[in-house]
């Protein structure tokens, strides 16, 4: 089987899945990790005939993405801001819309570069929101906490692999009274009720931490809620706490930080969706 008739067959047997920008993108992928070729090898080998080891790979590889496996945990890695980053089913997927909330708070403090930032990430998962905020401002102290050992392991590795100093703790922020000092505060906190899981596909459903995903239909602004409390008490004057929110939940949201923080703005991802907020004290 020559490239081009693997990339048809590749497509036909996810298309029923995933859309074609995504057949595509995984293909990219999986060719690359597989045979080491880029998009432009493969445009130009069409012809090359596969040997057969690497058809064997290959199709391992595409009955797991059949079963909806995410392409990240098969190859157990996934991209965040440019830096590579290593991912299990302990962890959350690292996103774009994840990347739109550190490029916030980057600009934010950006606008006083000198300073000796106190950076605190509360839910971190694979540390990707620490560690590149110590990468990109590397005289910010950056400290971390997470309920799952199995997760800071991970957000642990990750720091070593990029060479970033952050501080990781376990820590169930729930049951915290209270936080040490910090300029900013910042966290993506499990936020998808119950009710919308059918809204879920099954990629995320069925392989992704739902501790890191889920809360009670009941209370689910129960993270912030206690979050926001501790941010209060543990920032300074002019301290920023930045939250990734679900995107049904703004008008919620702003009611429950208003007795708090009376400077926030509520900020729309790239799909038009409420998604962040940034609160100043």
């Amino acid at each position: 089987m020559t490239l081009n008739e693997y990339k048809i067959h590749f497509k036909n047997q996810l298309i029923s899945v995933y859309d074609i920008d995504e057949c595509l993108a995984m293909f990219s992928i999986v060719m690359e990790e597989i045979m080491g070729y880029k998009r432009i090898d493969v445009m130009l080998k069409g012809d090359e005939i596969i040997a057969d080891k690497d058809l064997v790979c290959l199709e391992q590889v595409l009955e797991k993405l059949i079963e909806e496996i995410p392409i990240q945990y098969i190859f157990q890695k996934g991209y965040f801001y440019g830096y590579e980053f290593k991912v299990s089913p302990a962890t959350l997927i690292p996103r774009k819309e994840t990347e739109e909330l550190v490029e916030w708070i980057l600009s934010t403090m950006q606008k006083n570069p000198q300073k000796k930032w106190r950076i605190l990430d509360i839910g971190t998962g694979t540390g990707c929101i620490p560690i590149t905020i110590k990468k990109e401002f590397p005289l910010a102290h950056v400290t971390a906490i997470d309920v799952s050992r199995e997760a800071l392991e991970i957000a642990k590795e990750n720091a070593n692999l990029l060479k970033a100093e952050v501080q990781f703790i376990e820590k169930n922020i729930l049951e915290t009274i209270e936080l040490d000092m910090y300029d900013i505060i910042v966290s993506n906190p499990p936020y998808i009720r119950n009710l919308e899981k059918k809204k879920i596909r099954k990629n995320v459903l069925d392989f992704e931490p739902h501790l890191a995903l889920f809360v009670s239909d009941e209370d689910p602004l129960i993270f912030y809620r206690k979050i926001t409390q501790l941010a209060y008490q543990s920032l300074p004057k002019e301290g920023f706490l930045f939250f990734e929110i679900n995107q049904y939940l703004g008008k919620e949201m702003q009611e429950l930080i208003l007795p708090y923080f009376s400077q926030f703005e509520l900020k729309k991802d790239m799909q038009g969706n409420d998604r962040m907020m940034k609160m100043i004290k």
